[in-house]
């Protein structure tokens, strides 16, 4: 069995090659960046690498060959992403794989989204299933590691300002998707079926700040505020209009309850319950 991990050099694409690195020898595992120097360093520790992105299909043809199953790594909102996701599934259709496996979002109704972004998701999961080929659906969590850049390096001073509302999100840790990621592609393989990896529990703008406070010692505080004075707050402090808006739709989609389903999927690939929110806070924050 061979597998072709794109995304590699991202956090979670990282954890995957280490958890499966693990269990098996590194020319199982192979990999694409764009990157040639990063290229050059998976290829040093034996892993086949290969440079390419999602645009280039030859470089996509290339690095599937003699694969067995692909993980799709979504890519970024650069470009025309729906292409880029489509061109990945149609080499993987052309070369013969067997597998892929994509990592979505966990979100409990795609028809009421407010960030239109995350639409591509199941856009690409309807396709994925069109293609043919067997598949496996990580619906992910919102990471807990972006809570340290919604909430700011100065949280411990100024509180915590978002206008999710009292909208909860089953946070969990990246590093611990990645890992239940591998097992699941080891153990299973691609069998047509769909995780949602979240966190054990849901948790609000509210309960982060408690949690910080109870491990800082400090008092933080949250303030729940409307999109339209928390758009401003953000362009106050110089993020681009597209930036902020992309924040207020998150938090809307949080405030709507989108982000706040929970399931075991997660605790059953680790073999083991997922970091809660103050371990996990604990970690992000070194606190």
């Amino acid at each position: 069995m061979r597998f072709l991990i794109t995304g590699a050099t991202g956090a979670l694409g990282g954890a995957v090659i280490e958890t499966m690195l693990k269990r098996i020898p590194p020319d199982s595992i192979a990999v694409l960046t764009r990157n040639e120097e990063k290229r050059l360093a998976f290829q040093a520790r034996g892993l086949p690498a290969y440079q390419g992105d999602f645009d280039d299909i030859s470089s996509l043809e290339k690095a599937m060959k003699e694969v067995d199953t692909v993980l799709l790594i979504s890519a970024g909102d650069e470009g025309d992403r729906m292409r880029q996701l489509r061109n990945v599934v149609d080499a993987a259709k052309r070369v013969g794989v067997s597998g892929i496996a994509y990592t979505s979002r966990s979100l409990r109704d795609p028809d009421s989204l407010s960030n239109a972004l995350m639409a591509d998701h199941f856009a690409t999961e309807d396709y994925i299933r069109d293609s043919g080929l067997r598949y496996t659906i990580f619906r992910n969590a919102l990471y807990m590691d972006v809570i340290p850049l919604f909430v700011g390096k100065q949280v411990f001073e100024t509180g915590i300002i978002q206008s999710a509302g009292m909208g909860k999100v089953a946070f969990a840790l990246r590093k611990e998707m990645g890992e239940a990621i591998a097992n699941v592609m080891l153990d299973e393989g691609c069998e047509n079926k769909t995780y949602k990896f979240t966190g054990d529990s849901a948790y609000s703008f509210d309960d982060i700040a408690s949690a910080l406070t109870d491990l800082s010692g400090k008092e933080v505080n949250y303030t729940p505020v409307e999109s339209a004075a928390f758009e401003t707050i953000l362009i106050n402090k110089g993020l681009p209009v597209a930036m902020a808006g992309k924040i207020i739709d998150f938090n809307a989609d949080i405030r709507n309850g989108q982000e706040s389903e929970v399931t075991a999927d997660l605790a059953r690939a680790l073999g083991r319950p997922p970091a809660s929110l103050k371990e996990g806070l604990k970690i992000l924050f070194g606190l």
